[in-house]
């Protein structure tokens, strides 16, 4: 039975009293002293028996102190302190009962709680509430109206070309308020051109689709209906409702048996549950605990999808294929730019830190060209060896990343796999060119990872955490996405990660301000049947959010989401022709 404070106290006081009739040297011989010639001297000082008696007591008292102390977690303590380890993020592991998670913290708000508050609110006045009464009230591509703007006989390349798009319901009624999702694009298919449209909502029902002529030629505009505002609230609503459209399932090993157990950001049970807690980053993951089965022994995750949403039936039909991507500009015929004897010239070189603006380029004959910076060509294996020689590559994230790490093998016969051992498509991948000293490493981001496929979690960690470990110099870049596995939960998961990953790049650069860092956002992928967890309205708020968090930092911004509008891919894997222009930004900005 463990000593409460209270039974100690009375313990004391007992021996005490049983200390004032034991011999001098008796308790010498207890408390393990020796009657020594200092302490013979110091008790010399007092020589009054009875005073003597209440110093030796005051020892032992503080003697059996140290004792109770050590006998408790303490020691522990400052076992630690002697010999520092390094803890990763899901290495820290503590039984917790659910009453305690951290999902429900007692303390006052803290910097990072403040700013997910403020960035919310935000997000909660760009996506007002808009109650669903009836499918006929939303609206309508059809009975929408869009006007070219001060319309020419001829364009020139490089003009803006500016369209009024006033929205209507399926009853021909002109709407009062905006939050549609749209998607603007211009086009030339036998030039194998593209670019996106940007989108201004005057939260009144009318809307301006600005396109930017890049290229001469016959051009076709596009918007896509892809949301009414009604079902974009629903989303938003809907995805900020829940954790648990995501089951995450836990394999714990002991010895030759295996147990599996549930798991999540959050957990619906009153049974004893396993926290791996990140105090710092304030971020955690739990898992029912297996009855006599250390928390420690958690090695693998899996992921399915449970059968549960938080859309009513009615706000379903918004959902359903025949209602998403819908044209609004069916009726428009091409137009004709004239190359007009203007040139565009950039001059100043892609390098991180420039504020990039959307869109961001274009593609023409297939090839990606930024609109905002000189962009250095790499085409041959050569220039690429060159440009990476004696770099350290890490790349951080998802799937989408790890498209790189394939796309580089293939390209760049130099370079070649290093077994880190592991299996499955989601273990770290290495790249190494010995000779030419070039280090490429991919590794996917922590919790929430959605997938159906088993992967290890024994070298999970964050990728704030992946960063502290980074030393950096001028010959390291960082790559870094975020963005498809967190769609199906709510936004505030998505905030924490990022606000984490910028105060980690943060530290990184007071060590070393020479490493360069990019961010890839997250690219559009296809029309998913299940629109409440993938929806890209959910990778479009997670953008806005991302570029806002990252506004004051100085990174290079790869923006696959505009340039998978471009390209009109519409697959959460893109095809080896946008990764490898993704690339190619990225080596601007390195080299």
């Amino acid at each position: 039975m463990e000593v409460t404070d209270l039974a100690l106290l009375l313990e004391v006081h007992s021996l005490n009293s049983k200390l004032q009739s034991v011999p001098l040297a008796s308790f010498f011989w207890l408390c393990g002293v020796s009657r020594s010639r200092p302490l013979r001297r110091i008790l010399a000082l007092f020589p009054n028996a009875i005073v003597r008696k209440l110093l030796l007591m005051l020892i032992f008292t503080l003697v059996f102190w140290v004792i109770y102390l050590a006998s408790k977690d303490h020691m522990k303590l400052l076992l630690h302190l002697r010999n520092p380890i390094i803890l990763k993020q899901w290495s820290i592991f503590k039984k917790f009962p659910h009453s305690e998670t951290f999902q429900n913290p007692t303390v006052s708000p803290t910097e990072i709680e403040l700013k997910i508050r403020e960035i919310l609110e935000k997000m909660d006045q760009l996506i007002p509430p808009r109650p669903f009464t009836h499918l006929n009230a939303t609206t309508s591509a059809a009975h929408s109206v869009a006007t070219i703007l001060n319309p020419r006989d001829r364009y020139c390349r490089g003009d803006q070309l500016e369209v009024l798009l006033e929205v209507r319901d399926h009853l021909g009624r002109r709407k009062e308020y905006g939050g549609d999702f749209l998607k603007a694009r211009m086009s030339s298919e036998g030039l194998k051109a593209g670019a996106s449209g940007k989108v201004t909502d005057f939260n009144n029902g009318t809307y301006l689709v600005s396109f930017t002529l890049f290229w001469e030629g016959q051009v076709s505009l596009s918007v896509l209906l892809m949301h009414p505002s009604e079902g974009a609230s629903a989303l938003w609503r809907a995805r900020n409702q829940g954790y648990d459209r995501v089951i995450f399932t836990g394999r714990f090993i002991n010895g030759t048996s295996q147990v599996l157990s549930e798991c999540g950001l959050t957990l619906n049970s009153s049974a004893e549950s396993c926290q791996y807690l990140d105090a710092r980053d304030q971020e955690a993951f739990y898992c029912v605990r297996p009855p006599h089965i250390p928390c420690e022994a958690l090695t693998h995750m899996s992921t399915r999808n449970r059968d549960i949403s938080y859309l009513s039936k009615e706000e379903w039909r918004l959902f359903h294929r025949s209602n998403i991507g819908i044209e609004m500009m069916k009726n428009f015929t091409s137009i004709k730019v004239l190359p007009c004897n203007k040139s565009v010239n950039i001059e100043k070189k892609c390098q991180v830190g420039m504020k990039t603006p959307f869109p961001s380029g274009y593609t023409l004959k297939g090839s990606w060209i930024t609109a905002f910076c000189k962009q250095t060509k790499f085409n041959t294996a050569k220039s690429i060896n060159d440009c990476l020689q004696r770099k350290l590559i890490y790349l951080m994230g998802d799937s989408t990343l790890r498209q790189w790490i394939y796309y580089l093998k293939n390209f760049m016969q130099t370079l070649k796999f290093f077994d880190h051992h592991g299996s499955g498509v989601f273990k770290t991948h290495i790249l190494l060119d010995v000779e030419r000293h070039i280090l490429i490493q991919w590794r996917k981001h922590s919790h929430p990872f959605v997938t159906h496929q088993i992967f290890s979690l024994k070298d999970e960690n964050s990728i704030p955490r992946e960063i502290d470990q980074v030393a950096g110099d001028k010959d390291t870049a960082i790559v870094i996405t975020i963005g498809q596995h967190f769609r199906p939960f709510p936004i505030n998961i998505f905030i924490r990660r990022a606000i984490n990953i910028k105060k980690a790049i943060e530290r990184l650069f007071l060590r070393s301000p020479e490493t360069k860092v990019i961010l890839k956002t997250e690219n559009t992928r296809e029309v998913h049947k299940n629109a409440e967890m993938f929806s890209d309205f959910h990778g479009y708020v997670q953008n806005l959010i991302l570029r806002d968090i990252f506004l004051d930092l100085n990174v290079g911004i790869i923006d696959a989401w505009d340039m998978t509008i471009a390209y009109f891919t519409n697959d959460v894997h893109p095809p080896d022709y946008v990764v490898a222009n993704q690339i190619g930004i990225f080596l601007s900005y390195i080299c």
